[in-house]
């Protein structure tokens, strides 16, 4: 190479600290191409358009939107039904039951209910049409679509206390809302039904965006809610949970507030329905939509059925699957060497991912003195790569580690570095290894040492 000739490595560090976005586009474009032409419902709070407002919601959706996802938005209205309701100087009724709080909605609630519902479409679809310069609506081109999708039916009379006309979905219309996003537009629900003989009634958003997502059977279901999320026992929000852990959950915490409670069960409705992902974001939080959806930790709490189930601690009975996924990797040198006593020795410090009851992927953890653990031995099957089971194991590995009481993890590898950079870890030295792994550290591999603060 000439003395004169730029290093290219140089360079790339310097293209990516003087332009940061060109970073940022390369980390989010898997996450596009994931999510090119999958359908997302997505149901806002109504108390979401009081505290922060429209605008930027509306301009993530619409960048969402021409990335080509197929989008249906429901929104809520229960705040702006209270204030319809204050200036006619009506008092809200409500009625509760074991897993939701109802609105006792009579004739002139119902009203109220229009009105509030009526204005806040207006506003949406206001907000769609901007296209001013030098706004991230500029050149925009979207279309929305609200009618008639969903067909409502009575509450009725529930412990003696009539619901008038509060109501429950009943039907939705998937066929012209399939038609609508194929035509390339955003399908706009608002929480109202009507019965066959042109009844209205006031329906919840989220029953609204449950029902819709699964008679679509959604990708994903996204709720921005003012519930605050989920707390384990230490005390941290729950980022992931099964259906089985949702259920474990519930019954162990009956002071739960009842909002909460019927969010939970109605989302898992619409997971057993057949909706791939359910995510709690908090609506008054602006950008949490992008955060949940374009980085590695999100922001709020998923919930799944089958993949989150089919992680798990490692048994004696999977170390010939263990050692069909590492012993490859072995041999290219990507990882190091570990023979099959090796790892029935230290299987408990093991954590598999499977499908089918064949293993596709697994990562260890072994605990260092002063809360440092070290990950190793992450391998995903080569015919899933790309799926996301290498991140779930590596969030498996964090959680597990957390409980153990670590607070650092390290990873040593010789080929993965950026992987890893991606999805939080640092570069550091062999001097930053606890002392015990320091002294078995093998010079001739040269591994590179990454850490991640949990």
């Amino acid at each position: 190479m000439p003395t004169n000739a730029p290093n290219p490595g140089s360079n790339a560090e310097e293209s990516s600290s003087n332009f940061p976005f060109v970073g940022w586009l390369r980390d989010v474009a898997p996450y596009i191409h994931s999510f090119r032409e999958k359908t997302f419902v997505i149901a806002f709070a109504g108390e979401l358009a009081q505290e922060i407002g429209l605008e930027n919601l509306i301009e993530d959706i619409a960048m969402l939107h021409a990335m080509g996802m197929r989008i249906v938005l429901v929104h809520g209205i229960r705040p702006q039904i209270e204030e319809q309701l204050m200036l006619r100087k009506i008092k809200s009724q409500f009625g509760q039951s074991a897993m939701h709080s109802y609105r006792i909605t009579d004739a002139a609630a119902l009203e109220c209910v229009k009105e509030a519902a009526g204005e806040l479409r207006l506003d949406i679809e206001a907000a769609f049409s901007r296209g001013l310069p030098n706004t991230p609506m500029a050149g925009s081109r979207i279309s929305v679509i609200s009618g008639n999708f969903i067909t409502a039916m009575p509450v009725g009379v529930v412990e003696g206390i009539d619901y008038i006309h509060t109501g429950l979905v009943r039907k939705v219309d998937s066929t012209s809302i399939k038609l609508s996003l194929d035509s390339n537009k955003i399908v706009l629900l608002s929480p109202l039904g009507f019965s066959p003989t042109g009844q209205a009634f006031n329906l919840a958003f989220e029953d609204v965006a449950a029902s819709t997502a699964a008679a679509l059977k959604a990708d994903k279901l996204i709720f921005l809610s003012p519930y605050t999320g989920l707390k384990d026992e230490e005390g941290d929000f729950i980022t992931e949970l099964s259906m089985p852990q949702l259920h474990e959950y519930v019954a162990q915490h009956p002071e739960l507030d009842i909002g909460m409670k019927g969010l939970l069960n109605i989302s898992g409705r619409a997971i057993r329905a057949g909706v791939s992902r359910v995510h709690f974001l908090p609506c008054n939080q602006d950008g949490a939509l992008l955060e949940e959806l374009f980085t590695h930790d999100g922001i709020g709490m998923m919930l799944a059925s089958s993949d989150i189930e089919n992680l798990r601690e490692a048994s004696q009975d999977d170390v010939g699957g263990i050692l069909q996924l590492t012993s490859p990797l072995e041999e290219e040198g990507i990882l190091a060497a570990r023979g099959q006593d090796v790892i029935e020795r230290d299987i408990h410090r093991f954590s598999v991912i499977e499908h089918d009851r064949v293993l596709f992927g697994c990562a260890a953890l072994f605990p260092f003195p002063n809360g440092v653990g070290e990950l190793a031995c992450l391998a995903v099957d080569p015919d899933v790569q790309g799926s996301g089971d290498g991140e779930r194991l590596l969030k498996r590995v964090e959680m597990r580690a957390k409980r153990e009481g670590i607070k650092k993890l390290f990873v040593l590898t010789t080929r993965t570095e950026h992987w890893f950079l991606k999805r939080g870890f640092k570069r550091a030295s062999v001097d930053d290894l606890p002392e015990e792994r320091k002294q078995i550290y093998n010079w001739d591999r040269k591994s590179m040492v990454l850490t991640k603060d949990l």
